[in-house]
């Protein structure tokens, strides 16, 4: 049963015929960990919390710099200085009180992955580094968990999700990235620079991809790679096909 001001919270939702009453129920039962408070997370977690999913995970070691602001929009100027999980937790709860903010003010390493993965439905990747986001696939394969993971950078992003615990034909992240790139390939977001609005496009469409798991709605993006150009203003989905000879998921 809903209370009357969650009736009205989450109205629009409600009629929609794919989500219905049961499907908010679900939502509100649900947990997600995010694994990043930055370009990606912020809106990530502000559509999530305002979607109504229960609980929310967030693993974030770093706190807020000035030099964040343009593109974290989870972050008021006032939360310079602070651990962006306490910026992120403050923004969440004012829109949305009802959901349950969980803190992890650590980086998410191979050592602890796992553990923090265990604690939720579904993980959503933020991260900016492969190290992180190589140890976060390996925790969700591990504990059969599916993972949604977004990457921004310049104009550009990308955004797949990955159920490989399902087996074949679902993929996992190392069947795309085998192996780290080479140092200094790629460049940090203070060497290359970031759109701010292009990271918002991306948060909200991984947004949309948790919601669709949590929900089982089909089609899944698993399998495919959804590839987005802001200069160009294009959105490009490709196949993306199980390795047989992953190091992570392959026989």
């Amino acid at each position: 049963m809903f209370t009357e001001a969650q009736m009205l919270r989450y109205a629009r939702h409600i009629v929609l015929p794919e989500i219905g009453g049961a499907g908010q129920a679900r939502l509100l039962a649900s947990s997600v960990l995010l694994i990043g408070a930055g370009g990606l997370g912020s809106p990530l977690l502000l559509y999530l919390a305002a979607a109504g999913v229960g609980r929310l995970g967030i693993a974030d070691p770093d706190t807020v710099e000035l030099a964040n602001l343009h593109r974290q929009i989870a972050h008021p100027t006032g939360s310079i200085g602070r651990r962006k999980t306490d910026s992120a937790r403050a923004a969440a709860e004012a829109l949305n009180p009802e959901v349950v903010v969980e803190l992890h003010p650590v980086r998410v390493t191979a050592d602890n992955a796992r553990a923090l993965v265990e604690g939720y439905d579904l993980v959503a990747d933020g991260s900016d580094n492969f190290a992180t986001r190589a140890c976060v696939q390996t925790a969700c394969l591990a504990a059969r968990r599916p993972l949604v993971s977004a990457a921004v950078q310049g104009f550009e992003g990308q955004l797949a999700t990955f159920k490989a615990h399902l087996g074949p034909p679902h993929p996992c992240y190392r069947c795309l990235f085998p192996e780290p790139p080479r140092a200094g390939l790629i460049p940090s977001c203070a060497q290359g620079g970031i759109l701010g609005p292009a990271a918002g496009v991306v948060g909200s469409l991984q947004a949309v991809e948790v919601v669709k798991e949590l929900l089982g709605l089909e089609p899944s993006l698993s399998g495919r790679l959804l590839l987005y150009d802001a200069l160009e203003a294009r959105l490009q989905a490709i196949r993306l096909e199980r390795r047989p000879g992953c190091p992570e998921c392959g026989q």
